[in-house]
């Protein structure tokens, strides 16, 4: 998070119709990590950035086919505070990160869960809070 704005990503690798998505960025624990930690490595492998956790957002839990097989995921998200880095240096399963208003992110990502995540960064960084 960098004043007001997310980092989203455009993976390489499309969604089951073979459509581009736009993410945020998220992955896989490495073992003994806790999901604070594997999302941190994660936000610094595919954007470039480092960043610091300031809170959890929440849990968002999807279901998937993947070769036949019904696949179940949870995915924890975090809101962060940029630290440094550049975005130019994200990784190749990367095709495009960039920066983009909370507001603009609720309605442009690809993927109910993360809107709502979205949604709730904005609520925790009003000024009524």
């Amino acid at each position: 998070m960098r004043d007001q704005e997310v980092i989203v990503i455009v993976p390489v690798k499309r969604d089951a119709n073979r459509r581009r998505v736009l993410a945020l960025p998220k992955g896989h624990l490495d073992k003994g990590e806790t999901a604070e930690q594997a999302a941190k490595r994660e936000v610094a492998e595919e954007t470039g950035v480092t960043a610091e956790v300031i809170d959890k957002l929440g849990d968002v839990e999807y279901s998937y086919e993947r070769r036949g097989r019904r696949r179940n995921k949870r995915v924890a998200f975090y809101l962060f505070k940029y630290q440094s880095g550049n975005l130019e240096d994200h990784d190749r399963e990367i095709e495009d990160a960039r920066w983009m208003p909370l507001e603009e992110a609720v309605n442009a990502l690809t993927y109910p869960g993360e809107r709502e995540i979205v949604r709730r960064a904005l609520s925790r960084m009003s000024p009524d809070r």
